[in-house]
């Protein structure tokens, strides 16, 4: 694992012990770094052949409006606790195109747009969402964990045709008291309503990861990379 600061986020960075051949950028959620997700690596359990390194970005500290003001890490802000009207939108973007600078260097540095996977839980995902579907780049899979899609209304208008065949692996726990799993559901609908191909999946835990989730998501990394 490698820290690593420069003009691009500051990121955690665990590195394939064979040939880099492939990259998951998987973005944290509110309040949390980028170290967050880093101890599932091992847990995916994918071939070392497969030379898959793990980019955990960390989100900037800014002030969050529905937790007073207190100063953490987030993509955005959350100014209310009505899903419908809570994202800061200009923050969303903003955010957005910092982790497509990251998908850029990868690319950058001979990794096939199609061997990059972008990921995320919550807010983070709700970045990944954001960005997989405007992207210009055609990426090999999209994660999104116990999250929703920000600003649903404007997909039709702003999507990008480059993703529409990319696989979209979304999970929720059916008893989310943060974000409802009805609005996971609904996200799910305006992507696969949008022509993006949607497999769903949820389990019966809170806003959190489980055991049974990893094991699949490690499969689909596996059949994407």
């Amino acid at each position: 694992m490698t820290e690593t600061i420069s003009e691009l986020l500051p990121c955690v960075t665990v590195n394939p012990t064979t040939e880099h051949k492939a990259t998951v950028i998987w973005l944290h959620g509110l309040g949390a770094d980028g170290h967050d997700f880093e101890p599932i690596v091992p847990e995916l359990k994918l071939p070392a052949e497969l030379g898959v390194k793990f980019v955990f970005p960390h989100a900037p500290v800014m002030p969050v409006t529905i937790n007073g003001g207190y100063q953490m890490r987030a993509w955005y802000d959350i100014r209310d606790a009505d899903l419908a009207n809570r994202e800061d939108k200009e923050g969303v973007r903003r955010s957005a195109a910092e982790v497509k600078k990251l998908i850029d260097a990868e690319i950058e540095s001979g990794v096939p747009s199609d061997k990059i996977i972008l990921a995320g839980f919550s807010q983070g995902g709700a970045i990944a969402l954001h960005l997989a579907t405007r992207l210009p780049h055609k990426l090999g899979g999209i994660v999104a964990l116990s999250t929703y899609l920000t600003m649903p209304e404007q997909l039709e208008a702003e999507k990008s045709n480059s993703n529409l065949d990319t696989p979209v692996f979304m999970a929720h726990g059916s008893q989310d008291p943060v974000v409802p799993m009805q609005r996971g559901q609904y996200s799910a609908k305006v992507l696969k309503d949008n022509g993006f191909k949607v497999s769903w999946q949820d389990y019966p835990m809170a806003h959190a990861v489980c055991l049974e989730e990893i094991q699949a998501l490690g499969q689909f990394l596996k059949s994407r990379l």
